[in-house]
């Protein structure tokens, strides 16, 4: 709900997910109380993700189609947007050391020549959460395996026919 209304009251969030709206002031005390734990659980999901996908240790097609697969699930579990929680300090260095992991893993995919090296720096790191967040949302019938097929086929090949 807070997708796509992130301004949504919690008694507007608990009639939604069928709870009585004190059940939900018990657990959280306020709104920001629970976008913070939502967006809690949202960076352990991506972290968790990286881990999982091996991106320093995996060969780099394995890694990359993994990552891929993994984000897109957390992002359709966690479709909130983390700017508003960036002006935190532990928040931001938490996704500053995800994005820094995923980095690393970009520079291993160019220098084994998966990636091309004379892209700008940093367009892979730019362009790939923009692929991964775009198929979670619009192709939605994808399962993740399949969605992380059409980001990795995108991102390697393009979408032109030459």
């Amino acid at each position: 709900m807070l997708a796509t209304d992130p301004g949504a009251s919690l008694a507007s969030i608990a009639a939604d997910a069928g709870v009585d709206r004190r059940t939900l002031y018990r657990r959280f005390a306020s709104r920001e109380y629970l976008l913070a734990a939502i967006y809690e659980s949202r960076l352990t999901a991506i972290e968790e993700a990286i881990e999982d996908a091996r991106l320093r240790e995996a060969p780099v097609g394995v890694a990359l189609h993994r990552y891929i697969e993994n984000i897109i699930a957390v992002n359709r579990a966690w479709p909130v947007d983390l700017t508003r929680m960036l002006a935190d300090d532990s928040v931001r260095a938490r996704r500053d050391a995800s994005a820094h992991e995923v980095d690393v893993f970009l520079a291993r995919a160019t220098a084994e020549g998966l990636l091309r090296l004379d892209l700008p720096e940093g367009w892979a790191s730019a362009l790939l959460p923009q692929l991964m967040h775009l198929v979670a949302r619009q192709l939605p019938e994808l399962s993740p395996a399949r969605a992380a097929d059409v980001v990795v086929d995108t991102l390697l090949h393009g979408i032109g026919t030459s």
